[in-house]
């Protein structure tokens, strides 16, 4: 999940509520490098290509054929002519693709500060309208309790209508933003086209362009300062992880289990509590989508790749572990864990992504991490580096360790069931 969020540099607004402020922060400063990576890369290429379009042009001052002679790492005299190479591209055309790569990449920019403009302006627009509105709705609620169901339902209505509204809007930031770099990058190519025509043998740089360079590093700089805090604390617990031989490796973590011969886990209809009894049936292997679209494609993805894998069981046993929980909301969750102590924690499947959601109680309130299990180990999105070959696992290893330094979050108490039949019946049936 997390290598798809650095590779497509984007994530669902869905899922990025699900995440704390904590694991917003962090999932901002991997996203950061995997920029600054890419930025290093483009820089290393034009600087290649200006060092040869340089070598290019001092070549044909003379207007004739130049040969240079180079010894190679083996000593002998390395030949090359200038342009009767195949594949050689001529000084127009080098010239041609640098203008153009600059005039997008300033029309980028430009395009991503106006549009940091524009999301500001909509957010403050409608997180003030959202907060009149609940505001009128709870003074309504206060002058008459009778209707506070209906007063309710109103807020919600209004709160999903002024959500639709802020998308719909951010969408037409967006084209507009769009449109205004595209304009933008044409008006500085035929810029840059007319100054590199006027001064073609001037090898000066351009200053300004200099200047916005340094900035950027600096304020690069500063958030790898950052994160780099952030993962000498990552690497601390993993060394303590690894010690305790708690940590999976990166792959081959289910090695021998196959998906075509998995155990079938039912609840016995007699007796309602969490003991299992196992079959293995053979099915046949499915394909998972790009991300849950229902709540029968969770039920089935559970069955097919979370049952062979024990998910939510206590560990060599045929028991539900107490802190496992079903297709369960936050809300639910919340209300679950809102008479317990800190320390008080549940596991429940998520909606979001191919995963759980940790909900955690708290002395001023609650918290909830999500974990992901799209790949062959369980790990938290965001917030903890170690990855665990089961869940169970990763539950045992945060009763002694923090998930997070700032949080200080220890498992201690796991939160049971109030229904019957359990929540997670409908997993195992």
């Amino acid at each position: 999940m997390l290598q798809q969020i650095l590779r497509d540099m984007y994530i669902d607004p869905e899922l990025l509520a699900e995440l704390n402020e904590e694991q917003k922060h962090i999932l901002f400063y991997k996203m950061r490098e995997e920029q600054l990576r890419r930025w290093r890369e483009r820089e290393d290429k034009e600087q290649r290509e200006e060092a040869a379009l340089k070598r290019t042009m001092r070549l044909k001052q003379g207007n004739d054929k130049h040969v240079q002679w180079l010894h190679g790492s083996d000593g002998e005299i390395w030949v090359w002519i200038m342009g009767d190479s195949p594949g050689d591209k001529p000084y127009e055309q080098i010239s041609e693709e640098l203008i153009a790569e600059r005039a997008r990449q300033q029309a980028q920019k430009e395009a991503e500060e106006l549009w940091k403009q524009k999301e500001a302006e909509i957010t403050k627009k409608f997180r003030d309208a959202m907060a009149k509105e609940k505001a009128k709705t709870v003074a309504e609620k206060w002058k008459i309790e009778t209707e506070d169901r209906k007063a309710k339902l109103m807020e919600e209505k209004i709160q999903e209508e002024l959500k639709k509204r802020e998308e719909e809007e951010r969408q037409r930031g967006e084209e507009q933003i769009r449109q205004q770099e595209e304009l933008r990058a044409k008006e500085l190519y035929l810029s840059l086209k007319q100054a590199q025509q006027h001064s073609q043998h001037n090898e000066h740089e351009d200053e300004e362009w200099k200047e916005q360079l340094r900035r950027s590093k600096a304020a690069d700089e500063e958030r790898s300062h950052k994160a780099r805090r952030a993962r000498d604390e990552y690497r601390r617990q993993s060394l303590r992880a690894i010690q305790k031989g708690k940590v999976a490796g990166l792959s081959n973590l289910f090695k021998g289990t196959s998906l075509n011969n998995e155990p079938v886990i039912k609840l016995n209809s007699n007796n309602p509590s969490p003991l299992m009894t196992l079959t293995a049936p053979a099915r046949k292997a499915w394909e998972r989508p790009s991300r849950p679209n229902s709540r029968e494609i969770l039920i089935h993805w559970f069955k097919e790749e979370q049952l062979p894998r024990r998910a939510g069981f206590e560990r060599n046993t045929c028991a539900v572990a107490p802190w496992f929980h079903g297709i369960i909301s936050r809300q639910e969750a919340e209300e679950l864990l809102m008479n317990k102590s800190e320390g008080a924690f549940l596991v429940r499947v998520s909606e979001k992504i191919w995963g759980y959601a940790l909900s955690y109680r708290q002395q001023s309130g609650f918290k909830h991490f999500l974990v992901d299990a799209s790949g062959d180990f369980y790990s938290f999105l965001g917030v903890d580096p170690n990855r665990h070959a089961t869940l169970t696992d990763l539950i045992d290893f945060h009763k002694e360790e923090i998930i997070t330094s700032s949080g200080g979050e220890l498992l201690l108490e796991p939160c049971g069931q109030r229904k019957n039949p359990p929540d997670y019946s409908s997993l195992f049936e």
